[in-house]
Formats: structure tokens, sequence, C-alpha cells
């Protein structure tokens, strides 16, 4: 495919004409004046070094030149790349229990780590199916929508930890329910649910759910992760475990009953997850039974400026328009401006020309593209670099370098080449794929302000951008998350400060009244009364304490009272 990327330059190619009418208007005047002088012949016959076609072979010659000029003003542009991508597959969305319960360790390591590890191997073994990824607890929300980009999977896959979601408990039926909504609306593809869970159900309305997913076509899977006789719940960081109200520890055990019934109910296979690694296997077999069908067809064109080939043109014909002169030499008789000898040259300067071209910075983003889809990251930033070194300002180099470093995990050089390429960029999808990527490395980091800068700056270039909309609402609820932690540990600080400052000052005044009553003998105070008030000033205080203590422990809602 060709096109000009500035078409309006070309309105200047009129004055190609009018240059030409004025020229042969000249040279008929000089005709005219030369037939006055005397007979035209006898005129020519008296100057046989001058030439007729010369001139009229050079004014072609610039007339030639400016109008390559005008086009490489226009900016040539021909698709190196029309890709059909096709895609024959099915769609999988995994709703992942992340409630406390999954840290327990009858699985190595713990229930929610062995999870990861499934999905992972799980999207490895994915080529043309679609993946989605939703949370749930006692909330539960899409992590990740449904998309192609395996590499995305795995980064959201990292952050995911029962800290994203504040409410605890288990509800099974919301987060089938969202995952049944996440699904896309064509028909005809194998859509596949798989919950993966230790089946500790809170709530209720799974059986409703469940009959919902399977009008819409979608099979369930359940993966049941741990062991029916049971664990105690780990509290992170510490080597203490989780309790109920009434201060015996939690032993979460697996459901395998109702994850059966679950199955069942949504025309799918119930797995269960230990510490074998036969559940990859199962998983896949179950999957391959589904229906697959084209997915998606995407085209992707990526045009090539070809103005750097003009340019040489244009260089070639000026030398060859003042190497000719008007008039002709008689040292240069012999010599025939086409004979082979001049062709060959000629032949062998394009050659030369156009392989310097060829090592353009273009030249180096498609071999970096090449090496970066066969996996050779390394390559691939060379060739980037290069690209770079060749155009500091070619945007489609500076975007491709900060993917690759990006999934080397050199975030903040791949930050910089973003930032290069949206300068330099002046299509607005590729300025929200860089904004886009920007915000994906801040989330990481947990950077939670930098992260919706990015996101909302990626959805200004492309508001259908369904990626950067769910990921700005999800770093937009982890900031408000991330400020509520440091209030209250900006609280408990205060707290702790007033605690000491008041401890500070009873001590001071105990001190001062001890010297008092060292000076006052009639006041003094025998060593066991003295004793006996202490004793009664320190059971006050535990009493205090004890009751600001199970008035925090009082749950404020229902879906508070299990922690686990």
């Amino acid at each position: 495919m060709f096109r000009f990327e500035d078409p309006q330059y070309l309105y200047i190619l009129v004055l190609i004409p009018i240059l030409a009418l004025i020229h042969f208007a000249i040279y008929h005047i000089q005709k005219k004046k030369i037939k006055q002088i005397g007979d035209y012949y006898l005129i020519k016959s008296l100057m046989p070094n001058v030439s007729k076609w010369r001139p009229i072979t050079k004014f072609w010659l610039l007339e030639i030149t400016l109008g390559l000029m005008i086009i490489m003003l226009a900016r040539p542009q021909f698709g190196t790349k029309i890709r059909n991508e096709k895609r024959v597959g099915i769609e999988t969305i995994i709703a992942l229990d992340i409630s406390n319960s999954m840290l327990a360790e009858d699985v190595e390591p713990n229930r929610l780590e062995r999870s990861k590890m499934i999905i992972e191997n799980l999207v490895d073994n994915f080529s043309n199916d679609k993946i989605g990824l939703v949370v749930f607890a006692g909330e539960a929300f899409v992590q990740l929508p449904i998309t192609s980009d395996y590499v995305s999977a795995k980064m959201f896959l990292n952050t995911t930890n029962p800290s994203l979601i504040s409410v605890q408990g288990t509800d099974i039926a919301r987060a089938i329910d969202v995952a049944s909504n996440s699904f896309t609306q064509q028909e005809g593809v194998g859509k596949a649910l798989i919950v993966i869970t230790d089946g500790e159900n809170h709530e209720g309305g799974i059986k409703e759910a469940v009959q919902k997913a399977r009008k819409k076509g979608i099979n369930i899977f359940i993966l049941g992760i741990g062991s029916t006789n049971g664990s105690p719940i780990p509290i992170p960081g510490t080597n203490e475990f989780i309790t109920d109200n009434s201060g015996n520890v939690v032993v979460s055990a697996l459901n395998e009953n109702m994850c059966r019934e679950i199955a069942s109910m949504g025309d799918g296979t119930y797995i269960h997850v230990g510490n074998n690694g036969n559940v990859q296997n199962l998983l896949d077999k179950e999957l391959d039974k589904l229906s697959k069908k084209e997915i998606s067809s995407n085209i992707y064109s990526d045009y090539d400026e070809q103005f750097q080939a003009v340019a040489l043109l244009i260089l070639f014909l000026l030398i060859i328009e003042v190497c000719i002169n008007e008039c002709k030499n008689p040292h240069f008789r012999n010599i025939s401006l086409f004979g082979t000898k001049c062709v060959f040259f000629i032949v062998l300067f394009m050659s030369g020309t156009f392989y310097a071209n060829a090592q353009t910075d273009r030249y180096f983003v498609r071999k970096g593209n090449r090496q970066y889809h066969l996996g050779e990251q390394n390559k691939a930033e060379i060739f980037y670099t290069k690209a770079k070194e060749k155009n500091s300002q070619n945007p489609q180099a500076n975007y491709n370098l900060g993917t690759v470093l990006m999934t080397q995990e050199k975030d903040s050089f791949a930050i910089d080449m973003y930032k290069k390429a949206i300068r330099n960029e002046k299509v607005p999808g590729r300025i929200a794929m860089s904004f886009h990527n920007m915000g994906l490395i801040y989330q990481n980091k947990k950077e939670y302000a930098q992260a919706i800068e990015a996101y909302k700056n990626a959805l200004r270039n492309n508001p259908y951008d369904n990626e950067s909309r769910y990921n700005l609402e999800y770093c937009k609820r982890q900031s408000e998350k991330q400020k509520q932690n440091q209030q209250q540990n900006q609280q408990k600080q205060d707290s702790k400060d007033n605690k000491t400052d008041k401890k500070e000052k009873k001590e001071k005044n105990n001190q001062q009244q001890k010297q008092q009553n060292q000076n006052n003998n009639k006041d003094k105070m025998s060593k066991e009364n003295a004793e006996q008030l202490l004793k009664a000033a320190m059971q006050q205080e535990k009493d205090t304490q004890e009751k600001m203590k199970k008035m925090k422990q009082q749950p404020n809602n229902r879906r508070l009272e299990k922690e686990w």
C-alpha cells in the first residue's frame, strides 16, 4: 500500500507546467531574435559548439528535480507490513479466589501461590485463545479484561494478593456473575470459566448465577485447592494464625461437595488441586473439548518512509545537471554520455546509494522486530538501539526499545523511551499505547498516582481502550486504599505518641508527688499503701484496654463477620 503522509504539498506540482510554458516562450523569443540577425541555418553553422539539446536536457532535469522535491515534501510511504491475524480458539476467564483462606499452606507453597503457578502454566500453553482474570473474595472485580496479550496477563497475575479486596469472605456467586458479563458477545466460540477456590462459600445465590452463565453458553470448571482435613491460616509477617471472634484458631478446609455441585450444574469438570502435577494435563484435555472458532481478525499496517530514496535521486540528477554544459566541449567529443562504460558506472553509483539508504533507522527497526518475535530480546534491543542512533526522533524505534526494556524489567529506561516516543509521535493510537505501557510500569511499582495520570492520557488519545479504562479504575481503588492505610498508620503513630506523652507526664507527676511526700513528713505514706495504689491504677488501665479491644473486634456489618 502506498500513501502520502502530507499530500497537501502536491498542489505545488502545478508550478512544473507553468515553468515549462515560460521556458518554451523564452526559447521561441530567442529563436526569433536570431532570425532577425540573419539566416538561421547560416548563423547556426557559425556556432558549431552551441548545442540545441543540452539546454533542453538541463531544463528538464531541473523540472524533474523540482517535482521530486515536492514529492519528498509530501512524504511518500509504503506499507511494510500488512498482516491479517486470525485467531481460532476459545475464550477463557479465570476467577481466582484471593480471600485470606487462600494463604493456608496445606498445598505448597500455599494455596494462592499454587493457583498462580497453574494459571501461568495455562497461559504458556495458550496460542490462539483469549484470556481474562477476575479476582474475588467478599467482592469480585475484573483484574484483566479478556485479551490475547499473554504478557499483560502474567504481569497482572504477579500483582494479585488478598490485599486487593478489603471485604473478606468468599462470594463465588458474585465472581461467576462478574466473569459471565466479561465474555465477548460472539456466538459459536467456546467459553470457559475456570474458578479456582477452596470452596468456603460464605454467601448464597450460586445456583442462580450458574444457571445464568449456562444460558450464555459458558462452561464452568472448578479447581478445588487445599485439603479436606483443613489447615490454619497464617497471618503474613508473623508466626500467628487467624482466629475467630471467640479467639479460636480458624481451620480452613476444602469443600469438595460444593465444588463438584457447581461443576456439575455448569456442565464442566471438578479437578482437585493438591501437590501432584496432573492438574494441568487434566485441565488442558477438558478445554480442548470446547468448540473453537475464529475469534478475532486484525489488520496491522506499518508505513515505511521513502523520502530518503527520493532525496538520493534528486542529488544524483543535480550532479548530472551540473556536469552537462550548454555548449559542446571539444575535449569530450569522443565520449558518449550513454555509452556502455558510463551506464556501468551510473548503475554502480545507484546501487551504492540504495545500499547506503538500506542501512537506515527503519531497516534496523525491522530487524529488531524480527528478533523480538523470535524471542531474542537482547538482539532486538541491539537493533532498536542502532535505529535510535540513526534517528533519535524515530518514535517507533523508541517505543519498541521501551517495550523490550520493560520486558527485561529495566523500568526507568523504558519510561524514558516511551516519553521520547510520545514527543515525536503523531498518531494518537500509538501515543495511547506508550501511555498505557507507562501506566503498567507505574502500576507494578505501586506508584498509583503516576499510573492514574498515564492511563488518563492513554484514554485521551484512545477513548475506546477498555484495558486502560479498567486499569485506571483499579489504580484509583488501590490509591484510595493506599491513602487509607497511610492515614491509619498515621493515626496509630499519633495514638502511640499520645500514650508516650501521657506516660511521661504521669511519671513526672509521680516523681513530683514522691518528692512532696518525702518533704512532707505529715503526709508521708507507707510502702504498703503506695504499692496498693499502684496496683489499683494498673488494674484500672488494664480493664480499659480490654474494653477498647473488644469494641474494635465488634463487626461493622454482616460481610465482615468472617475474615477468611
